[in-house]
């Protein structure tokens, strides 16, 4: 595995890549990607193998007998993550957003209200207004620099309408791995106002050294009956365009809601991701992560500290994830001029914190999951579209 390696995913149908020109009006000629939650790595090199014993042999008909699918996924959350996980519990959507959507048919109805700790991932709104329900924003406090949970002031934002909701964990865009006593809180807060709560742990493998994810169905077992865990290989492996992703459900009575609602939309995985998966979920995936989250830990300490060196702009330190969080605030600058100056004068593409809710105001995010040159050239972009200001 080589992580330096500069890949050209320019005119290969990159939503990423070939697209943020009509978006920012960066052109992929002389711009940088950083803005679709994508990597610039080649996956594992079992996944691409098996990918292409599957296509040699023309296996493209429809699939029978997901157990290595199934039993791959139990096998990875027991040896990464210490969870157990029972086989009845495992559902797969065509991918995490999808996943979300059936859980707001599933578990409410229009007009309900779904709470989402803002700034987050900016689909969360976006699927819920999609389904006629009602976004309750609740913003996360900010203490030494990095986001915190405030349950007092949330507790006195709910109405008794609200009926999910959807935590963000990791967290995206802040890069916070939240501990134990803070998802216990989250647990409590769920209970307190008898919400079903969706944990979306799509980031929860890529975790830097010094932090660990906790899964919410270990951190307080007597909460199954309202908790939805979402996961999938598609951040950790960069093979999100598989879409594939798990909706895993402990509770009986939740699993049956979830159950019909699959039914009723005669959903069934793609056959090529129940090949790719148990290729991912395998000791040959877990030592090309281990490689990937140290080298993306290393680039998260060069563009730290390199942002943070430009004036009026403060990065949040990250604990995982590959998202940078930045605030230019300090520039005095609002959000239009900020995005003019990253997309026009640095030829970046970043994604507008305001998509991500209160608490994003002149924020930008950026996606450090590319080579180290890149990086570098990245620094160098911004260094001289604020150099006015140093």
């Amino acid at each position: 595995m080589n992580f330096d390696d500069i890949i050209d995913y320019r005119g290969q149908h990159s939503g990423k890549w070939d697209t943020m020109e009509d978006a920012f009006g960066v052109s992929p000629d002389d711009g940088l990607a950083m803005w679709v939650a994508d990597m610039d790595f080649r996956p594992p090199e079992a996944m691409i193998a098996k990918v292409k014993s599957v296509a040699e042999k023309g296996l493209f008909t429809y699939f029978g007998d997901t157990s290595d699918y199934t039993k791959s996924i139990q096998w990875w959350m027991q040896s990464r993550h210490g969870w157990q996980v029972d086989e009845g519990a495992i559902f797969t959507t065509h991918g995490i957003v999808n996943a979300v959507a059936m859980c707001l048919e599933a578990y409410s109805q229009p007009g309900d209200g779904v709470v989402i700790f803002t700034p987050v991932y900016h689909a969360f709104a976006r699927i819920i207004r999609a389904n006629d329900r009602s976004v309750v924003e609740c913003p996360l406090a900010i203490a030494d620099g990095m986001y915190q949970m405030d349950f007092d002031a949330w507790d006195a934002q709910m109405t008794g309408r609200e009926r999910i909701a959807i935590l963000c964990s990791p967290h995206n865009p802040g890069g916070r791995v939240w501990t134990k006593a803070e998802l216990q809180g989250m647990a409590d807060f769920a209970r307190r106002h008898d919400l079903i709560l969706i944990s979306d742990e799509i980031h929860h493998d890529l975790v830097f050294p010094g932090h660990k994810h906790i899964a919410m169905p270990l951190v307080d077992p007597s909460i199954a009956d309202r908790l939805i865990v979402l996961s999938a290989t598609s951040k950790s492996f960069n093979v999100a365009g598989m879409h594939c992703g798990n909706a895993i459900i402990p509770d009986k009575t939740l699993a049956a809601a979830f159950r019909k609602r699959i039914a009723q939309l005669s959903i069934s995985p793609n056959s090529m991701s129940m090949h790719m998966t148990p290729a991912l979920y395998s000791p040959e995936g877990a030592e090309w992560l281990d490689a990937c989250c140290a080298y993306l830990a290393e680039n998260h300490r060069l563009f730290l500290n390199a942002i943070n060196a430009i004036p009026g702009l403060k990065m949040m330190p990250m604990q995982g994830t590959y998202l940078a969080w930045v605030d230019f605030s300090g520039t005095g600058m609002g959000q239009e001029e900020i995005a003019a100056r990253v997309a026009k004068d640095a030829i970046i593409a970043a994604s507008p914190g305001p998509s991500f809710g209160l608490g994003g105001e002149n924020h930008l995010r950026f996606n450090i999951a590319m080579p180290k040159s890149r990086i570098e050239d990245a620094i160098a972009r911004m260094q001289r579209a604020f150099g006015d200001l140093q």
